[in-house]
């Protein structure tokens, strides 16, 4: 039999065994359909990072750090800060990972945990800006993801979100159109925490956090950014599959949901 083959087989048998559980809200982990595995948050691990936090969403485990310079600002945006994410998967993260720049994965992964952060307007940018239109604050995300278990997207953004609000910038003050270091470092500025939320639709059921055995067989992906009032501020879909209105619907109010339940976990883990 070819591993082709023999890898089809197993997931058909997987699956199966997944379908037979669901029917009774459960899954093989022992979770319910809604339930996220255990979230583990430690910050200020990198001591030559601006921020940093390490997340563990069960055997997923993704590090964050930041690091701030200064530069010009966009044309579009001159009185604004910028944030970039990056997001890097280590070659003995995952059986499937290879060494070399970040492959489309790795890309979508990052944009899409960039987008939640950027629409949530977590960052309050404009009071990163020192001399309009000349100099303000670069803050750079840059994510190691350290072993594979499924749904890194979620894990990543709450690391990269830990990471942010434990942040410490040195300050600027502008004199006569110049920026001067004053000495001091002051908190980087947060205003909301905005928390990512996949789902899996595996045949017609919807289950939260997917393991990397149930990413194997899902059919469809969808992952929702709530913030502090429970606004959905981004979304993506993945996967060929195809999810209905009511499922969509379903999913929403679902993210919004788990989503006050994760901000509370993050909020405490980064005071």
């Amino acid at each position: 039999m070819s591993a082709v083959k023999k890898n089809y087989v197993v997931e058909t048998i997987r699956k199966a065994q997944m379908k037979e559980l669901f029917m009774k809200s459960r899954r093989l982990d022992g979770r319910a359909l809604d339930e996220f595995r255990e979230i583990k948050i430690k910050t200020g691990l990198i001591e030559k990072a601006n921020g940093s936090a390490l997340v563990s969403l069960g055997n997923t485990q993704v590090m964050a750090g930041v690091k701030v310079s200064t530069g010009a600002p966009f044309p579009d945006t001159p009185n604004k800060g910028m944030l970039v994410v990056n997001a890097e998967v280590l070659p003995l993260a995952s059986a499937y990972a290879e060494a070399g720049p970040p492959d489309e994965n790795a890309i979508e992964l990052a944009r899409v945990v960039d987008r939640g952060v950027r629409e949530s307007e977590m960052v309050e940018l404009e009071k990163l800006c020192i001399v309009e239109g000349k100099l303000v604050y670069t803050i750079f995300v840059d994510v190691n993801i350290l072993n594979v278990d499924g749904n890194l997207f979620d894990a990543t953004s709450f690391a990269v979100v830990s990471a942010l609000r434990t942040s410490k910038i040195p300050e600027y003050k502008a004199e006569d159109d110049k920026p001067k270091l004053t000495g001091e470092i002051i908190p980087l500025p947060v205003r909301k925490t905005p928390v990512s939320v996949t789902l899996a639709r595996i045949d017609d059921i919807l289950i939260v956090d997917p393991n990397a055995e149930e990413e194997a067989v899902m059919d469809a992906r969808l992952t929702f950014t709530t913030d502090d009032d429970g606004n959905i501020c981004a979304g993506q879909k993945g996967e060929p599959g195809t999810l209905t209105p009511l499922q969509v619907m379903q999913a929403s109010d679902i993210a919004i949901s788990k989503g006050k339940e994760i901000r509370k976990i993050i909020m405490e883990a980064t005071g």
